[in-house]
């Protein structure tokens, strides 16, 4: 009797280019991987709607309509009346690699933008740091909210904006120069402990027992998760 296959996660591959999607999702079932095809953004909505999957891997240009149509369609939902869950991972696969179209995916609440074209390899292992993290932490940047385990967390203004920095990249390291750029838009080196106050107490409201969160790298800076 051979053995039962045993599914890493169910995955929705939204992607309109039929040789592409095919060779995704030929890889990621030889990596045991659930997937379910969708070459448009209403295949996609109905998948994801009835099959709960674990994870969405769209494409932004859709035959139908914009991927960012149905990442926004997602994350507003409400989880009961639409059957949609406003936190399905979702990475977004692109070819539009300019840093306002990332900025904009992650904004409209992606949790990983990667720019075609890519090695399936690197996608695997972002697949599964996002897999990894969904228990953990989710970062809603359309709406400014923010759950860890399930309890949500409340933050100010900086605080949910450095996070949404960190979370862009997590295993990442952003230096300090970089941070205060970003966040406070500071344009030339400073003296300041703005940064450094803030990442403590995000570090203290985002896991306030362990401090897994928001790994001081010391003379550098900050990343969102060790290793």
């Amino acid at each position: 009797m051979l053995p039962q296959r045993r599914e890493v996660a169910s995955v929705v591959v939204c992607e309109d280019d039929t040789p592409t999607l095919e060779l995704l999702c030929d890889n990621l079932v030889a990596d045991r991987f659930g997937v379910l095809p969708a070459p448009s953004a209403s295949d996609a909505l109905r998948l994801c709607r009835y099959k709960q999957p674990d994870l969405m891997l769209l494409d932004l240009t859709l035959p139908d309509a914009s991927g960012l149509d149905v990442l926004q369609e997602i994350r507003e939902a409400d989880g009961i009346v639409s059957r949609f869950d406003p936190r399905l991972p979702v990475i977004v696969l692109s070819g539009r690699g300019a840093e306002e179209d990332r900025v904009r995916g992650l904004e409209f609440g992606a949790d990983d933008y990667v720019v075609k074209p890519y090695v399936y390899s690197e996608l695997r292992a972002r697949i599964a740091a996002v897999l990894r993290r969904v228990d953990d932490i989710v970062v809603d940047p359309g709406r400014r909210r923010v759950w860890v385990g399930g309890r949500e967390v409340h933050l100010s203004k900086k605080e949910f904006s450095l996070l949404r920095v960190l979370a862009a990249d997590p295993h990442r390291v952003f230096s300090k120069r970089e941070l205060l750029g970003e966040v406070w838009a500071y344009r030339t080196p400073t003296k300041t402990r703005t940064l450094d106050s803030h990442a403590s107490r995000l570090r203290r409201k985002l896991d306030p027992e362990r401090a897994r969160f928001v790994i001081n790298c010391w003379g550098v800076g900050y990343r969102l998760l060790d290793g």
